[in-house]
């Protein structure tokens, strides 16, 4: 018998079920594979540092599973509908009888899979999900609704996962090696392109440093999370939304770990796991979301009556706000902090994205965009709900006379200006109590841009703008 196993998101060896299912014994020959879609991705507003990254994830799996024996076939293709065609061809040609590979929850990919499955009737098809902890759809109102806010859809969360919480499943054994002969091997890898990549100094996409960046964050940063996760000029948060949004890291190893070291509990425990569960559990909240509710990945607002929001169209204040040359330092740092490292403070991003939506009025559909082509832990769910929350047009989102001041959160947030100072070096010479938003003397002096706009005007402009769409 011959099994197939096709990795997606899902760029790993441990916790991953559809390889734990296919090696679930040794009476059976168990394949890999996976498609290199640039076109695809390109399409999707990924960018090119995310792609690098992604091409590395594949060598290191690739890696992984020679280990294991598993020959896994790399083939590059332009779109998800040749995938479709490649698998029913490679499926035929080697008799598999088996297919298996976790759930994505996008809408393009849903009706790829559905098409899949049809077209592939006569064999075994498994589809496992590792991507939430709660299948979507599984938690409902008791009208039988989709959760459309947080906290409700929260306790049914945790109240689903208590005491459920599993062991994540271990990397497979190794599979015989006379299982796979010399021919079948060739013949597989007839096609196998392994792909190339550039180091990238700052980020690792392999299983290891995601598994010890993980053990870092529980071991030195988690009990403190709640206290220091809004402070950007700290190393505090954990930074796995990389490995989550690459699926090198399972969010069941996540929500396992922080389990164990919250005295077995996910509520009630260490004030910071308790927080950065909670931060967990909005993740699963936004898959279960565009699940819920498809034309999420279609660019609409969840809320109907703010579809038609009078955006201003001004490519030069959204060129000012990319480039991090707005005036307010908290924003253009943190847009700085994005251009260098490929990701921003969870802070950070409320900040900027509420700047872009509220102060600039500018549609948040720019914004989701762009962090998504240059963030390299861009995720649809995560990033079109954190945008759409920014924008007070999603599921639960801020309330729209609720406006972040960025000079504010820069005193609240970073009083010492350390981060202001790090990624705007100009203002490294002013005192801290000018670094949060300097004169226009100062400004001048240093060649500091002047704000893009005051304040109280902005604030009252996206007031009138969001009130008259309710009337």
């Amino acid at each position: 018998m011959t099994r197939l196993v096709w990795f997606r998101t899902d760029l790993r060896v441990h916790d991953h079920p559809a390889l734990t299912h296919s090696r679930r014994d040794d009476d059976a020959t168990t394949l890999a594979v996976t498609f290199v879609t640039e076109p695809q991705w390109r399409q999707h507003d990924l960018g090119d540092r995310r792609i690098n990254l992604i091409r590395q994830g594949i060598a290191a799996l690739d890696d992984a599973l020679n280990e294991l024996n598993i020959p896994l076939l790399v083939i590059p293709l332009t779109s998800f509908a040749d995938c479709e065609s490649k698998l029913i061809e490679l499926v035929a040609a080697f008799d598999v009888q088996e297919l298996n590979f976790n759930i994505e929850y996008e809408v393009n990919e849903r009706h790829r899979d559905i098409r899949l499955v049809k077209a592939l009737s006569d064999i075994t098809i498994n589809r496992f999900h590792d991507q939430c902890l709660v299948p979507p759809g599984e938690l409902t109102t008791q009208n039988g609704d989709p959760y459309r806010v947080y906290s409700p859809f929260r306790k049914a969360w945790l109240k689903r996962m208590d005491h459920q919480v599993s062991t994540p499943l271990p990397k497979p054994d190794a599979q015989p090696e006379a299982l796979l002969s010399s021919e079948l091997t060739t013949r597989w890898l007839s096609e196998h392109q392994r792909p190339t990549f550039d180091t990238d100094e700052l980020w690792d996409a392999t299983e290891t440093a995601a598994h010890d960046r993980l053990k870092a964050f529980i071991d030195n940063d988690a009990l403190h999370y709640d206290q220091r996760r809004d402070l950007p000029d700290l190393d505090a948060t954990s930074r796995l939304s990389f490995y989550l949004a690459m699926g090198i890291l399972s969010p069941r190893q996540c929500i396992y770990s922080a389990w164990q070291h919250n005295v077995c509990q996910l509520i009630g425990g260490e004030a910071g796991l308790d927080s950065w569960i909670n931060e967990l559990v909005w993740r699963e909240f936004y898959r279960h979301l565009i699940v819920a509710y498809p034309e999420l990945c279609k660019h609409k607002a969840f809320r109907k009556d703010y579809q038609n929001i009078p955006w201003r169209d001004s490519e030069s204040d959204f060129k000012r706000w990319c480039d991090g040359e707005t005036g307010y330092p908290i924003v253009d740092a943190a847009m700085k902090q994005l251009a260098e490292t490929g990701w921003m403070h969870n802070r950070l991003r409320m900040i900027t994205a509420m700047f872009l939506t509220k102060h600039l009025l500018i549609d948040w559909h720019w914004g989701e965009k762009f962090f998504s082509q240059n963030l390299v832990d861009a995720d649809l769910a995560a990033n079109n709900g954190g945008w759409q929350w920014s924008a007070s047009t999603g599921a639960d989102g801020a309330p729209y006379f609720r406006i972040f001041n960025p000079i504010t959160q820069s005193e609240k947030f970073d009083k010492q200006g350390l981060f202001l100072a790090r990624y705007l070096p100009e203002l490294r010479g002013l005192a801290v109590k000018d670094r949060h938003f300097p004169t226009p003397i100062m400004r001048e002096h240093v060649g500091y841009p002047s704000p893009i706009v005051e304040h109280k005007t902005a604030r009252e402009r996206a007031l009138t703008t969001f009130k008259n769409m309710e009337t």
